[in-house]
């Protein structure tokens, strides 16, 4: 068989994980889709949940998502009752989003199957492997778990 091509390209850590990342958001993707959901979708209404109730600037910024973005995602959540808006108490000129209880139940069912996905992208490795491999990504990455 012949060599893969562009091996010095293909050897570099950054292709690596654009590859490894690639793969993750795609099985991701999948099981997501599954439950009738996409990855904005799924990061939106995690936020909301650990962030409600919660003004959708301030949701905007806390997911890095542009404002207008933001409004079409709020939108499917809650024509697919996952979200409500409602006058935020704090400054009725702002709406605040929660979870409805329909769209916590989804968001269980969205981790649990992005775990899985996760399990799946990582199943070549052991535990000990696994955790040292979050370790050093959380690391280069420059986030904090």
């Amino acid at each position: 068989m012949a060599e893969a091509p562009l091996p010095a390209i293909r050897s570099l850590p950054s292709w690596l994980l654009g590859r490894a990342a690639a793969r993750g958001r795609a099985l991701v993707a999948e099981a997501l889709a599954a439950e009738g959901l996409k990855m904005w979708h799924h990061v939106v209404l995690s936020a909301v949940r650990d962030l409600a109730p919660v003004a959708q600037a301030d949701l905007a910024r806390g997911v890095a998502l542009d404002p207008k973005d933001l409004v079409g995602i709020l939108n499917d959540l809650q024509d697919a009752g996952l979200v409500v808006r409602a006058p935020d108490l704090r400054d009725r000129r702002k709406n605040a989003v929660s979870l409805t209880d329909r769209g916590d139940r989804l968001l269980v069912r969205c981790e649990q199957a992005a775990r899985a996905a996760n399990d799946e992208l990582l199943a070549p490795l052991t535990a000990a492997e696994r955790d040292r491999f979050i370790d050093l990504l959380t690391r280069i990455s420059g986030t904090d778990q």
